[in-house]
């Protein structure tokens, strides 16, 4: 074999490691993003029976403040609890909300606590009629006890909308933003929604929850209404670890497809 001929072999070769070692790599990858999906399903899982027993759980005393720097989603969400004190007067924001029984308002108010600590408070529901009502509203003063569940703070806004303070717009209830605008100096990291679901629903999916405080909601006639808690988790792991693990499938397809045509090549090469 001359020198000519010898050489457009080596580029070839070059070629072949090229695409074994990205065939490699990507075949690796898409496994191992294939198995993460499937670790967090199971973890997802577990978080979702958890809140499930969480949910049905005898209300406990609200969480004092020295507990505040260790409240997590994971731990604390959704968690049934009392808390009791006086309404603030003119403390009252409204967040635009879209419920069961149409689109309209949360009304959010501070609670003061006997320790001089404030908790936000989803009070309910109201349509959007209601809101001329309930905007500075000034009038909920007394003492009041609120069952309810713990829910993490909503910051930044809603779908591409950013809460606006100064123009008493608010999309999400960011607790941070709206102690900071109601100035609550100690004001709790978290929020209740007022009512508890109705016991006895055994998985308080989003569907379940939402029916069963829409039912409450419609007993009575006054606003706001509570109890219009959904509880929902995402749950696609199981769709992307399939798609991962195809795409794996696809690398070692394409892997075995180009092995077949180097073979023909050479076969033909040599004839």
């Amino acid at each position: 074999m001359t020198a000519t001929q010898a050489a457009p072999a080596a580029p070839r070769h070059w070629r072949r490691a090229m695409l074994l070692v990205l065939g490699i790599a990507l075949f690796l990858g898409f496994v191992a993003l294939g198995t993460w999906q499937v670790q967090r399903r199971v973890w997802k899982l577990d978080l979702i029976e958890r809140v499930d027993q969480r949910v049905h759980a005898a209300p406990v005393a609200v969480p004092p403040a020295a507990e505040w720097p260790g409240i997590t989603a994971e731990k604390h969400e959704y968690l049934p609890v009392t808390a009791s004190g006086q309404w603030l007067p003119g403390k009252t924001v409204l967040t635009q909300a879209v419920t069961a029984l149409g689109s309209g308002f949360w009304v959010v108010s501070a609670l003061q606590q006997a320790d001089g600590t404030q908790v936000l408070v989803n009070r309910g529901f109201i349509p959007q009629d209601q809101r001329a009502e309930w905007t500075g509203k000034t009038d909920n003063i007394g003492p009041a006890t609120v069952q309810g569940l713990v829910r993490m703070s909503e910051p930044k806004g809603g779908f591409l909308r950013s809460n606006d303070p100064a123009g008493e717009r608010w999309f999400s209830r960011d607790v941070a933003a709206i102690a900071q605008a109601l100035q609550l100096p100690r004001a709790a990291p978290f929020f209740i929604d007022a009512g508890l679901p109705q016991r006895g629903v055994a998985n308080p999916t989003a569907e379940a929850v939402e029916v069963a405080g829409t039912a409450a909601a419609t007993a009575g006639t006054t606003w706001p209404r509570a109890g219009l808690t959904t509880i929902r988790f995402a749950n696609s792991h199981a769709v992307y670890a399939l798609t991962w693990y195809g795409l794996a499938l696809m690398v070692l397809g394409a892997g075995w497809f180009v092995v077949r045509h180097e073979q023909r090549r050479s076969s033909s090469a040599a004839r």
